[in-house]
């Protein structure tokens, strides 16, 4: 995965790309595809590129901190009765509370909704893809996996609306299945600015190479200058 770079203060995000390194027929490095604009395949159709799964080292990580927490000091109080030592008192307190609590305590429907929402909440991690910023592109190299950051996309769809005349600034958000344009135009009819941006940013957004390319949404409204 490509990390952050930017010169004179600006950061920008690169493409996410999953290679192999085995050289081709000509003795040259897949990951000399990696450079510049992928080409659109002619023909190719969308939604044939899965979304990129997500390590989920955070959620992962602390599942597993938990987990050898609670196992460690079970083994450790499990091992103290085992050597004629008494219990903690936190495990014969929590025997106690859990004989004697009918099951429709407040308490106890309170634990079983968390551990419930856990539950359901680590289900939808594993079963979930995530990484919802990265936009798949078309496969061009059987060996190669190309993404799209969302951020990215959003640049290049603002700085091509900013050629079409009559534009004076532009505000672009990407999701995974819209990408919702609003421009400010200070002069021109509004209905032409908003055809030009139409055709450039549809074209535009073709030439991402995106799988799923996203729905254009145009909002063009009129400058408002402050009265003095």
């Amino acid at each position: 995965m490509s990390e952050p770079q930017g010169s004179e203060g600006t950061t920008q995000r690169l493409p996410v790309i999953e290679r192999a390194a085995e050289p081709d027929e000509r003795g040259q490095s897949a990951s000399a595809a990696a450079y510049g604009p992928p080409p659109v395949q002619e023909g190719a159709t969308g939604g044939t590129e899965r979304r990129f799964w997500s390590a989920r080292r955070v959620p992962a990580g602390i599942v597993a901190l938990l987990l050898l927490l609670v196992a460690g000091v079970f083994l450790y109080d499990i091992a103290a009765v085992r050597a004629n030592r008494p219990a903690m008192h936190w495990r014969r307190e929590l025997a106690r509370q859990l004989a004697e609590r009918p099951l429709n305590d407040t308490w106890v429907l309170v634990g079983a909704g968390v551990a419930a929402a856990l539950g359901l909440w680590l289900i939808l991690l594993a079963v979930t893809p995530g990484l919802r910023a990265v936009l798949p592109m078309h496969r061009t190299h059987p060996d190669v996996r190309a993404g799209l950051h969302r951020d990215a996309a959003a640049m290049v769809l603002r700085d091509r609306a900013m050629e079409v005349a009559g534009v004076q600034s532009v505000r672009v958000r990407t999701r995974r299945k819209k990408a919702d344009v609003r421009a400010v135009s200070h002069f021109r009819e509004l209905d032409d600015v908003r055809a030009d941006l139409d055709v450039a940013l549809t074209e535009a957004i073709r030439g991402l190479g995106l799988s799923r390319p996203p729905a254009l949404s145009v909002h063009v409204a009129r400058t408002t200058r402050k009265k003095g």
